[in-house]
């Protein structure tokens, strides 16, 4: 069964893109900007300077544009204002149950390690649809949350940054990456992690860590971090 979610840009470029998305299983509900963004809200775009920007290689064989202007992205800072940068929560919405011990089994193990065993332990949760689980069409869980309450795409992909960026890994090695399966034709979200400045895949859709430009069936749209965001075309 399909559904259909509009999702309306924001910054005034007043488009809109409707998506099929599945009702369940393992790919993940529509989260995206509409794929077909204007020439016009390219413009909107507040980019860091040039000169004074990371050099990073084509991302799924996009050409990037980085920004840090966070203010497009209220469901990212409404996740990382109720994260509060990992205070304890229990509740019936969530818990930190299973988090210290998984931090302190991979504190010090080889960052190949600890992204297998990240990817791992995330995908191990199963697969609910936002509207299933939380009432909302998109809603953007912080770990806790998710470790309580099970999630979709984004929420794997940011339990997992959050867990490596506690295992120490920096924050600019890192992207959650909104995209588009072009085999699907549906939205999905994983986490991409620098390694000697290559992309490595954490997808919750893959049991294994691997190198991100393997996926040719992927189109990013966006991605982001605690620091910047980036605009990806072809």
């Amino acid at each position: 069964m399909f559904a259909k979610l509009t999702i309306v840009l924001t910054g005034g470029a007043g488009r809109t893109g409707r998506y099929a998305v599945m009702a369940g299983g393992g790919v993940c509900r529509a989260i995206l900007w509409s794929l077909l963004m204007s020439t016009f809200f390219l413009l909107l775009i507040d980019p860091a300077h040039p000169a004074a920007a990371r050099s990073f290689p084509k991302l799924f064989g996009s050409y990037e544009l980085q920004s840090s202007n966070m203010q497009k992205f209220p469901k990212w800072n409404n996740m990382l204002a109720r994260w509060k940068n990992g205070a304890p929560c229990e509740s019936s919405t969530c818990t930190t149950k299973g988090w210290k011990e998984l931090i302190a089994r991979l504190q010090g193990k080889d960052l190949a390690t600890q992204m297998k065993e990240v990817n791992r332990e995330m995908n191990l949760h199963p697969y609910i649809l936002d509207i299933n689980n939380w009432g909302a069409e998109d809603y953007w869980a912080t770990p806790f949350e998710f470790l309580k309450k099970n999630g979709d795409c984004e929420d794997y992909a940011i339990a997992k940054y959050m867990a490596l960026k506690a295992l120490g890994v920096p924050i600019d090695d890192m992207r959650v990456v909104a995209l588009r399966d072009l085999n699907l034709q549906l939205g999905h979200a994983v986490l991409v992690v620098y390694v000697n400045n290559q992309p490595m895949l954490l997808d919750n859709q893959i049991g294994s860590v691997v190198p991100a430009n393997s996926i040719k069936h992927y189109q990013p749209v966006y991605s982001i971090n605690e620091h910047n965001w980036w605009l990806h075309t072809r």
